[in-house]
Parts: structure tokens; sequence; C-alpha cells
């Protein structure tokens, strides 16, 4: 046990070091010679160093976004202790040197979609990666956490939705109103990858069959399909008769197999099928401790 938790916190490290190294792609080569704020203290970073160019080009992203989260880390050691904030000061650090090594290189100056894409589709997933690793970088998730310890009547994320709200529309400001819009389509890529990481990008279905030959239908798709099924206990509130519902999920490819399995013992058996975003067990998803 005690090899796997060890094995978990390097793989964990490797994915913050990965994953705020893709976060820092996407801003140093896409989102700030786009001039596109898609919030945080990077994007406050981006205003921040057009504002100030004429200072040697401007204060660096890296500057900022360090000198923004050590007060709120210090506050957060200060009111939660160490262990809740160790993961997102090494992260934190980590995207900060990366946005001070990487070069500054322009990807795409000219096409602000394809910045607003690639730009979302790179920070996303390495927003997921850090989130994998049960780690943030600090910034206005972090400030959303510290201000709601005092307003309990709002949500984190209620608050830094408001707070990345402010640093967008600033950005419109500043930019003007065309590179907001992109901005926010760049954040709705982001929220969509980074979502597509931490749920797996593996959809599964998940079938429930109302029959009256539930036996005899877990036993074909057990049989056909080789999935496991489970009866759930249920009552029709019409016929007030009691019934075995089917519970079982498959893969996308299985489901035509499997409804072809069950119309063949019961043509008028009651099918519900729906999405599973993720499935962890036997058959799909190994889940590693």
């Amino acid at each position: 046990m005690k090899l796997m938790n060890g094995k978990r916190i390097y793989i964990e490290y490797l994915l913050m070091v990965i994953g705020t190294g893709l976060m820092a792609c996407s801003i140093q080569f896409i989102f700030d010679p786009a001039n596109l704020v898609t919030g945080g203290f990077t994007g406050f970073a981006i205003i921040l160093k057009s504002i100030t160019k004429e200072m040697n080009g401007g204060i660096p992203l890296w500057l900022t976004n360090l000198v923004l989260n050590i007060p709120l880390l210090l506050a957060a050691f200060w009111l939660k202790g160490f262990r809740f904030i160790w993961r997102t000061m090494f992260s934190t650090a980590l995207l900060s040197v990366w946005l001070y090594i990487l070069p500054h290189f322009t990807m795409m100056p000219d096409d602000l979609t394809l910045s607003a894409l690639f730009g979302g589709v790179i920070g996303g997933i390495g927003i997921g990666l850090v989130l994998m690793a049960r780690s943030t970088t600090g910034g206005t998730d972090l400030l959303a956490a510290l201000i709601q310890m005092r307003l309990r009547h709002y949500t984190v994320a209620q608050i830094m939705q408001f707070v990345d709200g402010v640093i967008v529309a600033i950005g419109a400001f500043v930019f003007g109103l065309s590179k907001a819009l992109y901005a926010i389509v760049a954040i709705y890529i982001i929220s969509r990858v980074t979502d597509g990481i931490l749920e797996g990008m593996k959809f599964a279905k998940v079938v429930f069959v109302i029959t009256n030959y539930s036996l005899e239908v877990s036993n074909a798709i057990m049989s056909a399909l080789n999935r496991g099924a489970t009866g759930i206990k249920g009552r029709g509130m019409y016929s007030l008769k009691e019934k075995e519902i089917v519970f079982c999920v498959v893969s996308k490819k299985e489901i035509v197999s499997l409804k072809d399995v069950v119309a063949q013992i019961d043509p008028n058996a009651f099918i519900i099928v729906s999405d599973a975003r993720e499935v962890l067990g036997e058959g799909f998803l190994e889940y590693n401790i």
C-alpha cells in the first residue's frame, strides 16, 4: 500500500508539471499575444502587461502571477494550514516558473478564432491534469475559497465566477469587446475540455429495462454481450404489480446489440437509455488507488 501511495504521489507531481506547462504554453504562446483575457490572475497579468508595456515591454506574466498569489497562499496557510495549500503552492510556483522560462513566441497572431480554439484546448488539458493531481494553481479559485470563509451565503463557484467576470470585463475595456467575446469562447472550451479530462472521454450507456422477463433478459445480456446486469425491485404504479428492473452499463457500440437482445425476448419491454460520463470497474476503466 505504501509503495502504491508513493507511486501515486510521483504521478501526481508529474501531472502537475505537465499540466502547468500546458497552461503556460496556452497563456504565453496564444492568449497573451492575442490579448485574450480568460479570467484568473494570469488574465489580469495579461492586462497589466499591456498597460505597462512602455516599461521595458511590460510587467512579466510570471511576476504578476507570483506576486498576486503570495499573499493568498500566506493567508491560506494562516487560516487552514500547510496541508491545505502545499499542492496549490507547488503548482502556483510551477506555473510561474514555466511562464518565466518559456520563450516569447506567437503561435497564431492574426487568427482569433484559432487562438480561442487551440488556446482553450491546450489550457483545458493543462487545468484538467492539474486538477487530476488534486491541486490548483491558486489564483481566483483560492481567492474565492478565502472570501467564502467570510461570505458563507455564497458558494466558492459563485464568488469565482464574479471575480473572473470582473477580470474579463476589464479585459473588454482594455482590449475591446471583440477580444472579450473570443475570450468567452476560449473559457467555454477550457471548461468543456477540463470536464472531459476529469470525467473521462470514454462515455458509456446506462440502460434500464422494465420487463416481465427480467431473468431471461439478464441471462441474454450476460451471455450475448458478456456484461453484468443487476435486478432492481420496482412496482408499476398503474397495475400495482411488482416488477424487477434490469440495470446494466454497456459501451456505445453495444447499445444496438442490447436492444436487439431485449426485443427478441420481450418486444413490449420498456427500455431507458442514458449517458454515463465515467464508469469504473471490471470491463471498463480500472480505478488505481
